[in-house]
């Protein structure tokens, strides 16, 4: 039996869903199980690269497949990606996969559960369907079947149908979970398996010692720190209005690192409204992520309440291996703001409440201790509740499970939660 994921991007690629996939991948070629994966040959943020067509990384065999690289510029030509990077891993599976294997089929690009879970049952294979953005539910929920209402009906259905390949669908959080079982899946099919991050790879820097702090210039200050995508997921007004607040202060930057969708108008808005205070920077190397997310003395993290049931904010984890405090942007019952709240390792105010961002700013501001201890509680949750070795953990168990044909979530080390 060998275990194969499929997802459109992969190490040495460092988006979001290609650190997690890349992770369990080789945390479990370490444990002995025979993987491989099929990926593209992209860097998601870097047009000039190509990654080889074939290599064994830590014992984990990559097949790239090539595909157009239009990128994610306009719609269309991301389709285009979308489309071929689909058709290649289908007939990658359909002449490389056996029956009794099991393919790991994440969500990047959309739907791919569909394609590759047809391949899979001509296959007589299993399929593990990890879910880590849902749709259709993200695009319609941010409008784009607005014109084609018809369309999200029988795109939902034609997806449900793709969860009943036979495997198990994992969910990142309860939230989702409870959202799947209610298409229609058995509970037994269904199961909730948090994200983590590495705290070996990402680990606490200290203000006074983070170089980049330094390079950047922003010693001696209180650092409002974001770091990864600026999706249409995310909120940006709430955070510009604080700055804007802050205007004034010279005690308080706000450090902005990353790229997306939202980038430019952000970029363009704090140069509209001069806001010196707010500067920007692109997402730093791996060998450098411990002091770029501790070069911030807390982090905000947002997500559009109607999107809670879609999307997981993956930053989270990192923000907590770095020891530092995060303020949620968002929805009160959400997933992260209940674990800041549970953990006593952040605060939360909803959209739009400038005001309230602003009291939490100066509130951790002014009180270094604080501020300084939710940091640590925020350490220590990653390690007894959001580890890699924990999570490498759950994942062993559940394919060592499914080779064994029976699914059932009662042996796993996580759970739906209800």
């Amino acid at each position: 039996m060998k275990v194969v994921f499929a997802n459109r991007y992969f190490y040495p690629d460092q988006s979001a869903t290609s650190r997690m996939v890349s992770s369990v991948a080789f945390g479990l070629a370490k444990r002995g199980f025979d993987v491989a994966v099929i990926a593209s040959r992209d860097i998601h943020n870097r047009r000039d690269i190509v990654l080889p067509a074939e290599e064994i990384v830590s014992g984990v065999k990559i097949r790239r497949v090539s595909t157009t690289r239009f990128g994610r510029q306009n719609l269309m030509g991301r389709g285009i990606d979308y489309l071929l990077y689909h058709i290649m891993t289908f007939f990658w599976i359909v002449t490389n996969v056996s029956a009794g294997d099991i393919a790991v089929v994440c969500t990047d690009p959309p739907l791919l559960s569909v394609t590759s879970g047809l391949a899979l049952r001509l296959k007589n294979a299993t399929m593990v369907n990890w879910i880590m953005d849902l749709f259709p539910e993200t695009a319609i929920e941010l409008g784009y079947f607005s014109r084609l209402k018809r369309l999200a009906g029988p795109t939902v259905a034609l997806r449900n149908w793709s969860l009943r390949t036979r495997g198990i669908c994992v969910c990142p959080t309860g939230t989702m979970a409870d959202y799947i079982l209610r298409q229609g899946l058995p509970r037994d099919r269904v199961v909730a398996m948090h994200h983590w991050s590495d705290g070996e790879e990402i680990r606490p820097v200290e203000p006074a010692r983070n170089s980049l702090r330094t390079e950047w210039g922003l010693g001696g200050t209180f650092v409002v720190g974001y770091s990864g995508n600026f999706g249409r997921a995310h909120d940006f007004e709430t955070v510009l209005g604080a700055a804007e607040r802050y205007r004034a202060d010279e005690t308080i930057r706000f450090l902005m690192i990353g790229g997306g969708h939202q980038h430019a108008m952000v970029t363009v808005r704090a140069r509209k409204e001069d806001l010196r205070n707010v500067v920007f920077h692109p997402l730093q190397p791996i060998d450098k992520l411990s002091e770029s997310l501790g070069a911030a003395d807390v982090h905000l993290v947002s997500l559009l309440p109607k999107l809670e049931h879609c999307i997981v904010p993956s930053k989270l984890y990192g923000i907590l291996a770095a020891g530092r405090p995060t303020i949620f942007i968002g929805d009160e019952d959400g997933e992260v703001a209940r674990i800041i709240a549970r953990a006593g390792c952040g605060l939360h105010v909803a959209i739009g409440d400038i005001e309230g961002l602003t009291r939490a700013i100066s509130y951790l501001a002014g009180n270094p201790e604080i501020c300084r201890s939710m940091g640590q509680r925020a350490r220590q949750l990653l390690a007894t509740d959001y580890s890699r070795d924990g999570a490498i953990d759950a994942w062993s168990g559940l394919i060592s499970t499914l080779a064994q044909e029976t699914p059932s979530v009662a042996v796993l080390s996580q759970g739906v939660s209800s």
